[in-house]
């Protein structure tokens, strides 16, 4: 992984792809980046897209925090509002709420990367059904689909789209649709998550094959969820915390937090560390990174490597009971100008609650009719017989429901009593 570096307006092109390939896990196609940034011609074109399923977490901060360091690199960026994915992804988001959910995503976007000091005028807000509809991109869709097979598209989107034992054709139209994005969006790079990386593989290959230029991919790393295993998900929401939840509920899942001690892979807390506080207060600080870890019984910690935050946790000389109430503060001090915003905002509280509405009242489960014994018109003769339980005795005498055909006639030496007859 590339070292962290100053998010700090960039001047030369070795600068510029510094600051360009910092915090990443690894880019394709690195030649097409230098090539651009050597000429000089042009800013460097970069698209992010999100599909707007579930509602945004703290796992966000990545990708905005590599955005912030495109700006300083002097790239034009484009984010773009995937509700058409968003939807072909096995109904995630349905169609009645993607348009809400386009809004609700932009509102905690924009939110977030003022966040993190991002001049969000810089940037340019794209929603997929603006052209993704048009016949010029679907005669492209549909040429490129007869240039990928079933099994390739297939293979593509398994890291992304959520997999179902009989997957419906949308899940292979997806990985396309990403891939041919980044000609409709006229851009010279995508950046996504390492879980992207078979789409972006797939672009590589396949997009020269109907005429269109091959493009470079950068891939941030994935932070791990708060819960053992797995990464920060929006389908889970013991892994993540929203951009929106209260403070109480912040310090409720850091606290209940995967954080062994003396362990760091698959650390959530620790990843959040080296991954967002630490580069968040970099942008605040001249890019100088610095994370403080108050201690009780000795001195407090301050460091700006996570390099040596992780020596020191290894070594149990930084742990958990201190490592989450730093975290915790760390993180609401960021999260409390989201929190303001949302809690003043009367439109991004009303799309809130339309775009993701709760779910429907538990039904009631209705009380089972008491066995009222053998005596009971219509009941059977023993304990095991159990095709008569649902027959019920009306007034003029005759029988309903399972088995009544069997009382009326007498079957098992059943009938209906006596009295009930004489009553009717």
């Amino acid at each position: 992984m590339a070292e962290s570096t100053a998010a700090q307006l960039a001047s030369t092109p070795e600068e510029k792809l510094a600051l360009i390939t910092a915090n990443t896990q690894e880019v394709l196609n690195h030649d097409i980046i230098e090539e651009i940034l050597t000429k000089n011609e042009r800013p460097l074109r970069i698209y992010w897209g999100t599909a707007t399923t579930g509602k945004p977490h703290c796992g966000y901060f990545v990708p905005m925090l590599k955005i912030a360091e495109f700006l300083a690199a002097g790239c034009a960026v484009t984010i773009l509002l995937a509700d058409v994915h968003g939807y072909l992804d096995n109904l995630k988001a349905p169609i009645e709420l993607v348009e809400l959910r386009v809004v609700y995503y932009r509102l905690c976007i924009t939110a977030l990367l003022k966040a993190v000091n991002v001049d969000t005028s810089r940037l340019k807000f794209v929603i997929g059904s603006d052209y993704q509809h048009s016949p010029a991109y679907m005669k492209d869709l549909l040429k490129l689909s007869t240039q990928v097979s079933v099994h390739d598209a297939s293979k593509a989107g398994s890291d992304v789209v959520k997999q179902t034992e009989s997957p419906p054709m949308s899940s292979h139209i997806y990985p396309l649709m990403q891939a041919l994005d980044e000609e409709h969006l006229d851009v010279d790079a995508q950046f996504g998550g390492v879980d992207q990386r078979k789409i972006f593989a797939l672009a590589v290959e396949a997009l020269p094959r109907i005429g269109f230029r091959k493009r470079a991919h950068i891939m941030n790393p994935l932070i791990p969820g708060l819960q053992e295993g797995g990464k920060m998900s929006s389908s889970d929401p013991d892994s993540k915390i929203d951009l929106i939840d209260t403070a109480e509920v912040v310090k409720k899942k850091l606290k209940k937090a995967f954080c062994p001690p003396k362990q760091v892979e698959g650390n959530g807390v620790l990843s959040f560390v080296e991954h967002v506080l630490m580069p968040a207060s970099a942008l605040k600080n001249n890019g100088v990174a610095c994370f403080s870890v108050p201690r009780r019984d000795a001195e407090t910690k301050t460091y700006s490597d996570i390099k040596q935050m992780k020596e020191d946790y290894l070594a149990d000389v930084l742990q958990p009971q201190s490592l989450k109430p730093a975290v915790t503060e760390a993180l609401l001090e960021i999260l409390g100008p989201i929190r303001a915003e949302f809690e003043g905002s009367q439109e991004w509280r009303d799309v809130e609650q339309k775009a993701y509405p709760p779910p429907p009242p538990p039904e009631k489960k209705q009380k089972k009719q008491k066995n009222l014994g053998s005596r009971f018109p219509g009941a059977g003769a023993g304990k095991d017989d159990e095709t008569n339980g649902d027959v019920v005795a009306k007034p003029d005498g005759h029988v309903e429901g399972k088995g009544a055909q069997e009382v009326a006639v007498g079957v098992k030496g059943l009938s209906v009593d006596d009295s009930t007859e004489k009553k009717a």
